[in-house]
């Protein structure tokens, strides 16, 4: 098999909307990361794409997710607030919000005596992964826990399946904040397939868990800021409007022309149907959204997720399948 080795240039690239500023978070360092406080002694790792958090604690360093992308900035973020406040850098504890390699491929970088703790679900899918840079769980939970170490309270908890089917939420109540990973990408759309979730019904029902929460500010575990109640809400928004125009384009346009033009090749009717009904539902969102939300105009993006939408409604839902008569 031969592949294109033709050069890409940089002439043939398409060009984008500029991302709203209000979708970029602080510059990051010489060494490509940034660290900042979120609330007292709970502080916030980014590289712009990727984040993770760390409590600071007279018993050691309690570290939230560990990924791959942010790699040794973790330790070099840490150590930049120990020294700064006098206190511990050696991370004892590591807590996963789920099994995903790209947040938690750098967990081995911490060491043999590290405790790791996560949902019963991410220890079983890391056995079965087998990857030595993410050990196995030395404590699980299966619906809740609350983690006292350190003078400090953490509350894990599992709301069923939705970007993974093991993604938790990890809730600070001391400190006004409430970690969700994969789930709201910060003042921006969300990528290939919803996220690439793995539950669409469930992935669209996890902002609104989220918010039944009491916080201020919010670790979403990617882009480059931290989240506010506002942009959960502004995520809905999108997704809703998503969802129902759909809807609204599903049951109302008129398919047949692409199956009786295509027949046999079915496969040539579906694409164009679904493509079709995709274009009208999404056409709207490109101008409702431009300025609030980084990569609307991404039709990669945008589409893709209309398409794992619009196969849950069919499939799950059932919407616009009808019983032969």
């Amino acid at each position: 098999m031969t592949f294109d080795s033709t050069p890409v240039s940089e002439d043939s690239l398409p060009e984008y909307a500029p991302v709203p500023a209000s979708s970029l978070g602080p510059a990051v360092n010489d060494q490509g990361y940034y660290v900042g406080q979120v609330e007292r002694n709970l502080y916030w790792i980014t590289s712009g794409v990727y984040q993770c958090a760390f409590l600071t604690t007279p018993e050691g360093v309690i570290l939230f997710d560990a990924p791959a992308f942010l790699g040794h900035n973790i330790q070099r973020a840490i150590d930049e607030i120990a020294h700064a406040n006098d206190t511990s850098n050696k991370v004892k504890y590591l807590v996963h919000t789920h099994h995903h390699a790209d947040h938690g491929a750098a967990s081995s970088l911490f060491g043999s005596d590290v405790v790791r703790i996560g949902h019963e679900e991410t220890r079983r899918l890391l056995l079965r992964t087998d990857d030595p840079r993410r050990p196995p769980l030395d404590e699980t939970f299966q619906d809740s826990r609350t983690l006292e170490i350190g003078g400090e309270r953490i509350e894990l908890g599992w709301h069923g399946s939705n970007h993974s089917p093991d993604n938790s939420f990890i809730y600070f109540p001391n400190h006004d904040a409430l970690m969700l990973v994969d789930v709201i990408n910060v003042g921006w759309v969300p990528i290939y397939n919803l996220n690439i979730a793995v539950d669409i019904e469930g992935y669209i029902a996890a902002p609104g868990v989220a918010l039944g929460y009491t916080w201020s500010h919010l670790i979403s575990g990617h882009m480059g800021r931290l989240g506010s109640r506002d942009d959960v809400v502004l995520h809905q928004e999108f997704i809703a409007d998503m969802v129902d125009n759909l809807k609204e384009v599903l049951t109302t346009f008129d398919s047949r022309v692409y199956y009786q033009h295509y027949r046999p090749n079915m496969w040539a009717s579906i694409s164009e149907h679904i493509d079709e009904v995709v274009r009208r539902a999404c056409a709207p969102l490109s101008q409702k959204y431009a300025g609030r939300l980084a990569a609307v105009d991404n039709d990669s993006f945008v589409w893709s997720t209309a398409v794992a939408i619009i196969e849950t409604m069919r499939l799950e839902l059932g919407l616009g399948i009808d019983v032969h008569p």
